[in-house]
């Protein structure tokens, strides 16, 4: 079913795929060729961005895909994130950013929850759209996010399929009609609200602390920044089998630490922050009491220290040479080198300085995972790397101790701590909600807005796919009847506006009177006219009896009824009434809907006592927001004394 795209089914991974337009028949030779320029204009294009991102597992990568069943060459590329969801959008925004420089692409994006940007702008989707059909539909195209839309009856637009399309049919959809499948303003507004603010957003993603750290990985990360994510990783996924090589050190001894800077994300600080642990006392780390200024950076440095040890106890000191260089045999390495210099990457440098060295290093390396990434043995492991460069780059371990007195500050992790209101503020921006404007008064608030989204809720229709929310008149209505709906329930029950509201009726009555539900109403009207008479006595004569037996009983004083509403100079003699005519037996007085709806919402809204309870989910659900219960009170039900 490779025709169909199938969704990613790696954990915690995103891939994205980038199609050549219009869809042409080329030589694939020649087609791959182009493929493969186009990998390395982006990478050229897009490396200010790329270079300096700490990635929390992989990179951005891309390679050349051959057709395969139906679906063209393209280029392919799939990241695991791991834990930092930021590393996600950040590979959606570069995606939407390469169809915006490069017109002639288009580009698929999604992750092992499937079309993950569907799932980001739920809320404004069109109801034809779920997971059964919307394959190969969600498409970046020129830099904006576009939908191929399903017609609304088979054979109705000629361009559309009545199934999901395939990969060449909406490649064909795309180049022909691109101005009619754009998507609708306000989904494009909820996944550019996800990415917005990069590239600005990179350095705000980042903390930096200080470390006391063996003098080797300080001078690996000097080189090699990225390195701090593989050494996080490996301390905070470690088992005890890894451990075995952190009982005694052999490559970062705990008597050349040194104090430095270390720059990670927010999700490997915090990582490595929340983890408790005590290191072997055979290891030679040991921390100072919990009260020393620097107790945070010996300890954030011990992690780490444990983390780069197990990365290399997991390959061998004498490893290939041929791993080292890989990069620059591969024939894409020399175009590569020379994009960059058009590119100005090199700032003017001096060929053969330490500087431009350092420049060619950090290209070399980000060539190899995100332009070569050749699939076999002699891809380095992150394990394999540090001991290259242990091994090639030279330290002084007096000058880096020369060089703590001046270290910049570290940043304040405050962040670490969420109280409960940022916590709702960040709820409601993931939910792309506003608060409401905020009213003086509490008696300001118009209550007949929760009886008429409530009356609103109800005479939605409800599935099995659960209950429909009332919608803007914007959208496209439900398409159900509600004239018959009614007519029919009103021959069946009757229109007299003086019955009781009560709508308890037995299980048995219900079943009678749906068990004719299949069968067309025409043909009901014309032989069932006297039974459906008969059936309304009956339950005429039944309610009456039951209002009877409710009269003798308390159940009616829970209720505000329509008389309780009457002005206050004819209260008693309403009351007495009232009870008079219970006693003998006439019919209830009618009960008031809105204002008992109203004041059981608000009864129930107040017991919250501002927590998230049925109330104010179903409220807020619907657009309607309560002010704050204020004084903390329980309320009272109107007409009770």
């Amino acid at each position: 079913m490779e025709e169909n795209m199938k969704l990613a089914t790696v954990e915690d991974a995103v891939e994205y795929r980038l199609f050549l337009i219009p869809d042409e028949p080329r030589d694939p030779e020649k087609h791959k060729q182009i493929l493969q320029k186009y990998i390395e204009r982006i990478m050229t294009q897009f490396a200010p961005m790329l270079f300096p991102y700490i990635w929390q597992n992989q990179p951005f990568n891309l390679k050349y895909k051959p057709g395969k069943g139906g679906v063209p060459a393209h280029l392919f590329g799939m990241t695991k994130f791991g834990d930092n969801i930021e590393d996600e959008w950040f590979i959606v925004y570069i995606v939407k950013q390469i169809t915006k420089e490069f017109p002639e692409l288009v580009a698929r994006i999604e992750d092992n929850d499937g079309e993950f940007l569907l799932i980001e702008a739920a809320d404004f989707l069109p109801k034809w759209l779920d997971p059964d059909n919307s394959a190969n539909r969600v498409f970046f195209c020129r830099g904006e996010l576009c939908i191929i839309p399903a017609p609304r009856k088979p054979g109705a637009v000629s361009w559309l399929p009545t199934t999901p399309p395939t990969i060449p049919q909406a490649l064909n959809i795309i180049s022909t009609h691109p101005e009619k499948i754009l998507a609708s303003e306000s989904i494009r507004a909820a996944v550019n609200r996800r990415i917005r603010g990069y590239p600005d957003k990179i350095q705000a993603s980042l903390h930096r602390a200080h470390c006391f750290l063996p003098a080797g990985i300080a001078a690996v990360l000097k080189q090699q920044p990225r390195l701090v994510a593989a050494g996080v990783q490996a301390f905070y996924l470690r088992d005890p089998i890894d451990l075995r090589a952190c009982r005694i050190f052999k490559t970062f001894l705990p008597e050349t630490r040194i104090m430095t800077s270390v720059t990670f994300t927010k999700c490997l600080y915090a990582q490595l922050m929340q983890q408790r642990f005590m290191p072997d006392r055979r290891s030679g780390y040991k921390l100072p009491a919990p009260s020393h200024p620097q107790y945070r950076a010996h300890e954030l440095g011990m992690k780490l220290a444990h983390g780069f040890e197990i990365l290399c106890s997991k390959c061998s000191p004498h490893f290939s040479d041929s791993k080292k260089s890989s990069v620059t045999t591969s024939p894409l390495w020399a175009g590569f080198l020379e994009s960059l210099k058009k590119n100005d990457y090199f700032k003017g440098l001096i060929e053969g300085s330490a500087q431009y060295q350092e420049r060619v290093e950090m290209a070399k390396n980000y060539f190899q995972l995100s332009v070569n990434q050749p699939e076999s043995s002699l891809t380095m492991s992150p394990g394999e790397e540090i001991l290259t460069l242990l091994q090639t780059i030279p330290f002084d371990i007096e000058m880096l101790k020369k060089e703590e007195a001046n270290l910049p500050p570290e940043d304040d992790d405050q962040w670490l701590d969420l109280s409960p209101d940022q916590l709702d503020q960040l709820l409601e921006e993931a939910a792309g909600k506003k608060e409401p404007e905020s009213v003086s008064k509490e008696e300001s608030y118009d209550l007949t807005q929760v009886s008429k989204s409530m009356k609103a809720f109800i005479s939605k229709v409800s599935t099995h796919k659960g209950a429909e929310l009332p919608r803007e008149p914007s959208e496209a209505p439900v398409t159900f009847d509600a004239d018959s709906f009614l007519n029919y329930f009103d021959k069946i029950l009757g229109p007299g506006p003086q019955e009781s509201d009560s709508d308890d009726l037995d299980e048995e009555d219900f079943e009678s009177l749906d068990s004719d539900d299949n069968v067309d109403l025409e043909t009901q009207e014309h032989r069932g006219e006297a039974s459906v008479k008969g059936t309304l006595d009956d339950l005429k004569s039944y309610m009456a009896q039951m209002d009877q037996e409710l009269a003798h009983t308390s159940i009616g004083k829970s209720f505000t009824t329509q008389k309780q509403m009457e002005p206050l100079s004819q209260t008693t003699k309403s009351n007495s009434d009232e009870e008079d005519s219970g006693a003998g037996g006439s019919v209830m007085t009618p009960v008031d809907v809105d204002l008992n709806l109203v004041s059981n919402i608000l009864e129930s809204y107040s017991c919250q006592a501002g927590l998230a309870g049925p109330a104010s989910n179903l409220l807020q659900s619907m657009g309607v927001w309560l002010p704050d219960d204020t004084e903390h009170r329980p309320t009272s039900k109107p007409g009770k004394d």
